[in-house]
Order: structure tokens, then C-alpha cells, then sequence
């Protein structure tokens, strides 16, 4: 799969640009804030539907504009494709593929795989567990639709159950048996969210303790650990246990919705005893092993985004991420950098064929 071509209109600070892609590597290279990583999250646009950046789906529009539209031509399977996103003030986001709308933006999650690695990443260390969630859900449901289904399900009924608690606060009542039609749900969509999970992060795991052995040197050892109430518990127990504080708290307090990932250098937290470069080798390293985990689950090669991710890093490592993306498994890769020079050094090292937009 490579993308041939993408046309921005009144997207971020963008007011109308075309660009051709080379099949292989593609670099944007300029000062901050020229619009550099605005191509790369236009073409995150074309697989998620959404921003990587911003969730306000309004802010992508240009100041002074009513509507923004990212078109993109795909080699898919050696099928020409057309993905086209666009939002208009007032109404609502529009998808189309092939000329044809979708009617749920999650049936379009994986069509078109794709992995950004960015300095946003940095929130996967240091924000809270629901950012982590986030990662593992993107990474299973780009392959996984049945996944998402189910995790959509999940968080409409926890959602409703959290209603309802509310509701029995407010009113200083109580009714079990409707409480218990939520909890049986939960029940059902959490275990099998639990279960996808764990057989996710023992294939995953692996893949990853590779990536940053390599990404190092193997100078350092680094842990990835699945954290889950329901190691010990099963689901309908954990909820049976949480009433009496869910009735206080007016929210669901225990379920797979609380699910989070330790990441660790040594046996330590990487976010208190990590350096700036190894965080940011931690990152690219799970980045890089969601790449491969997408691509031999889906058997098609994910389009990599690669944002400013050669800063704080020093030259070995980036050198053995150049020789890691330099492998004939990778596909389409776009790169941003602030250094046109230190980019050119760097591809010129590389035996794929490229080409550089200077912005």
C-alpha cells in the first residue's frame, strides 16, 4: 500500500496544497510551525477519521474558514483508491471512500493501517492510564474489528450504568435489578475485552523488548507490563465488591476501563528514572513493534509517520533507527525534520529512494 497523493483545503494553516509522494520515503523539512506536521496529520486523517493532534474536530479548520477537506489516492492491493474526509461548520464530519459515505466511522479503523511516532507520544509516560488504554486499543482495533464493537459496547453501558448511579444519588433511591442488567453487560463485553488484551500484550511484549534492544544497543533492559484488575478477579466480582463505594462515588470504580501499562527501565518506572533519550527510545520501540504487529496480523504494510523524532536522541541511536526503517519490511515512510541537513545525511545513508519538500 503507498499513498500517491494527497490535497489539503483550509486544513490547520494550510489553505490549498497538493503533494506527490515517492513510493518509498518522504521528508517535510522547514522551521516550526511552517505546517510540517500538519501534512502528517492530514494523513493520519485518511485512516482514523480523526486528528492525532487535536479531538476537536472544528479547530482543524482554518481560522476565517467554513470547512476543511483532505483528499488521498491509495495503491491498495494494486487497486486505486480515494479517501476523502471533510467537515463543514455546523455539520457533521463526512468520510467517503470510493465516492461512497460511511454510514460508522469504526467500519473505515484499519482499511488504510497506518503508525505515527511523535513527540506527543511523551504522553504515554507521563499522562494517566486512560492514554495507555488508548495505545492498546488503536494497535488491536486497526485489526481487530470484533474488538471494537465490543469496546464501543463497553463504554456505551458503562456509561449508562454511571447514569444510573447518578440517578440513585440524586433521588436517594436504589434498584438493583436495574443495576444488574448494566452489570451483566459489563460482564460480558469486559471479559472478552480482557481476554483479546492479554493474548494481545504476549504476542506484543516480545516484539517490543526487540525493538529496544536494538534501538540501544542492548545497553539497557527495559519491562512492559499489562496491569489489570482482572488478573485476580473476574469481572461481575469486581463490580459486586465496588457497589457500596460505586453508590458513593457515582461512578464505575473497577472494570477493564482501569487497565494500564507499567513501562520500565530496570525494575523502576521509566517515567522517574528514565533519561530524555531513553523515554524517547521507550516510545519509538513500542511504536515500532505496533508497526510489525499490524502488519503481520492485517498482511498489508502499515504507511509510517515519523514527526520530529530525531531530536534528543544522539546519533547511534538514531543511526539504528535509520537501519531498522531501512528494511525491506517497512513501506511508505514520511518524515518531518527542522534540519534539512541533518535529514539529507541521514537518507543519503539509506539505499531507498526518496525525496525531500522543503516548506
Amino acid at each position: 500500500m503507498h499513498l500517491q497523493k494527497i490535497s489539503l483545503v483550509n486544513f490547520k494553516n494550510i489553505a490549498s496544497q497538493t503533494f506527490d509522494f515517492q513510493e518509498k520515503i518522504n521528508c517535510f523539512v522547514g522551521n516550526n510551525g511552517i505546517g510540517k506536521t500538519n501534512v502528517l496529520d492530514a494523513i493520519y486523517y485518511l485512516s482514523f477519521a480523526k486528528s492525532y493532534f487535536n479531538s476537536v474536530a472544528i479547530q482543524n479548520i482554518k481560522h476565517g474558514e467554513s470547512f476543511f477537506m483532505i483528499e488521498g489516492d491509495y495503491l491498495l492491493n494494486n487497486r486505486n483508491e480515494k479517501i476523502v474526509c471533510s467537515l463543514k461548520k455546523g455539520q457533521k464530519k463526512i468520510l467517503k471512500r470510493n465516492e461512497k459515505k460511511y454510514d460508522k466511522f469504526s467500519e473505515h479503523i484499519g482499511s488504510f493501517p497506518l503508525v505515527i511516532i511523535s513527540p506527543a507520544d511523551r504522553d504515554l509516560v507521563t499522562e494517566g492510564s486512560d492514554t495507555r488504554r488508548k495505545f492498546i486499543d488503536g494497535v488491536i482495533s486497526q485489526q481487530n474489528k470484533n474488538y471494537l464493537k465490543d469496546l464501543i459496547a463497553y463504554n456505551k453501558v458503562l456509561s449508562q450504568r454511571n447514569a444510573l448511579l447518578k440517578y440513585f444519588a440524586a433521588n436517594r433511591t436504589f434498584d438493583a435489578l436495574n443495576l444488574n442488567v448494566y452489570d451483566e453487560q459489563l460482564e460480558i463485553y469486559g471479559n472478552k475485552i480482557y481476554d483479546v488484551r492479554k493474548n494481545f500484550l504476549e504476542e506484543f511484549i516480545p516484539i517490543f523488548n526487540e525493538k529496544y534492544k536494538v534501538i540501544s544497543g542492548d545497553k539497557e533492559q527495559v519491562n512492559l507490563k499489562y496491569k489489570s484488575q482482572l488478573h485476580d478477579f473476574s469481572m461481575s466480582n469486581l463490580l459486586q465488591k465496588s457497589l457500596d463505594k460505586d453508590k458513593i462515588l457515582q461512578y464505575t470504580s473497577t472494570g477493564i476501563h482501569k487497565d494500564d501499562l507499567n513501562f520500565e527501565i530496570g525494575e523502576y518506572p521509566i517515567k522517574k528514572f528514565g533519561s530524555q533519550g531513553q523515554q524517547k527510545s521507550y516510545l519509538i520501540a513500542l511504536k515500532l513493534a505496533q508497526f510489525d504487529f499490524i502488519k503481520q496480523q492485517s498482511n498489508v504494510t502499515p504507511i509510517l509517520l515519523l514527526d520530529d523524532i530525531f531530536d534528543k536522541l544522539d546519533e547511534n541511536r538514531v543511526l539504528q533507527i535509520i537501519d531498522l526503517v531501512n528494511d525491506d519490511d517497512f513501506g511508505q515512510i514520511f518524515i518531518t525534520d527542522t534540519h534539512s541537513e541533518r535529514t539529507e545525511n541521514i537518507l543519503r545513508q539509506s539505499d531507498k529512494a526518496y525525496q525531500i519538500f522543503k516548506l
